[in-house]
Formats: C-alpha cells, structure tokens, sequence
C-alpha cells in the first residue's frame, strides 16, 4: 500500500482499531491524533513500529490551530480518517450553549476544517471516511447533541463527496453500539450493551469490525463508492 495516513482520536477504542487495520494493510506512516492520554498514544505507536509503520504523535485538541498546524506539517496523506469525537451526554433541555458549541465543533467543524487542509494536496485515489453512528438518524437517551453533530457529519461527507470527486472519495461508517472506552460517560451503559448485542449477527459491534469497513473505502475496490454512509449494527437498526 505504502500510503500516508492519519487518523483523528487515534489512539484508543476504533481509531486504534482503525489505524493498526490500516498498518497492517501495509500503510507506511500512520499519524494518530489524540487529546489527553500520552501513554496510550506511546503504547499505540509501539504496535505500529511492530507492523513496520511509521508512527506520527499529533497531540491536541482536534479543533485548534495548533492541530492543524501540526497537520499541515505533515505533508500530502492518501488517507484520512475522521474519528475524534466529544460530547455532552444529556437530555437537551439540560444542555447549554457551550455543550452544543463544544460537541459540533470537535465532531462536525473538525472534519471540515481538517479537510481544508488536508484535501488540496492529496493525490488522486485518495480517501476520506468520518466516523458516524446511529444515533445521527435514531432516537438515543442522552444523544441529542452528539447524535446531531453525527447528522452533520453525514450531510457534510455528502457535500464533501461530490466537492472533492473524482480524485478524492468521500465517505463515512456508521457503527452500531461498540464496546470502547467511551462508553463509560453513558449512565445507561450496560442498558445500551445488552441493546446492541440484540441483532441479526448475535453479537455486539467490535472496533475491528469499524475497521474493516473503513479499510474497505479506503480501498480500490470502493472506487465507485461516494458520498455514502456505511452502517456497521450487525443489523441491529433493521427491525421495526
């Protein structure tokens, strides 16, 4: 593959997943973006020298200049992952302006300003694939302004699709419940574990399985695949 890679929120739970899948399809650098947590980004790094990848350690709040700068500086990527994500989880009535502006910003806004960046200089065959979820078209208790922002990314890859066509696809993967660290900041945790394990495949949605997914847009075989949402629910979302 040897391509150059980057993957926002890269350093756990499905960008991890995501960005070893990657190194382990033969990309060359992989660079992870992270807020907090320099330790786990060591400890990904790691797993990415042992699959023969070059690790990049971007640090920062996705949202900032100092991001982007460090963006820039890594020169033309054939691949970008949009995975980040942040969020109040609350009812929406108890949510204020500044939850709002907090979540939209990291969620949606990051992954227009990212491609402003980014896109002008990928080269032809590129991709881009943001990381969405179900409750972007779903009712979920507490989700009201992540679900929100996750619409915006979905009508944003829409847009961005056909802006950036034909050399650059534009896609996104829309997971079902998956069992990562994010999680936690449920009160409804193990409510939403045991809900997403009721589907057609018997078993709850893995980040390797994102992963999957996400290596498949980034491949030839996804050529003629633009603009769209793939969901990945085990077909948790079919029934009634």
């Amino acid at each position: 593959m040897g391509r150059s890679v980057l993957v926002t929120g890269g350093s756990r739970g499905i960008g991890k997943a995501i960005a070893l899948r990657l190194a382990r399809e033969g990309a060359t650098r992989v660079a992870i973006g992270y807020m907090r947590s320099d330790s786990a980004a060591e400890e990904t790094a790691g797993e990415l020298r042992a699959l023969g990848a070059e690790p990049v350690l971007v640090r920062g709040n996705v949202t900032s200049e100092r991001v982007l700068e460090q963006v820039r500086e890594l020169g033309p990527l054939d691949v970008f992952i949009h995975n980040a994500a942040t969020g109040v989880i609350r009812p929406a009535l108890e949510t204020e302006d500044k939850h709002w502006d907090w979540t939209l910003n990291a969620n949606s806004r990051a992954l227009l300003s990212l491609t402003r960046v980014i896109a002008p200089s990928m080269p032809s065959g590129s991709s881009i694939v943001a990381i969405s979820s179900l409750g972007s078209v779903r009712v979920l208790e507490n989700y009201a302004l992540v679900g929100t922002s996750k619409a915006a990314i979905e009508s944003l890859v829409r847009y961005l699709a056909i802006e950036l066509g034909p050399g650059v696809r534009v896609n996104a993967v829309s997971g079902g419940v998956v069992e990562t660290g994010a999680l936690e900041h449920f009160p409804n945790r193990e409510a939403m574990l045991e809900m997403g394990a009721k589907n057609a495949a018997g078993r709850i949605v893995t980040p390797e399985d994102i992963a999957s997914a996400v290596a498949f847009l980034c491949s030839p075989d996804a050529e003629m695949v633009r603009g769209q949402v793939l969901v990945v629910d085990g077909g948790f979302s079919l029934p009634a």
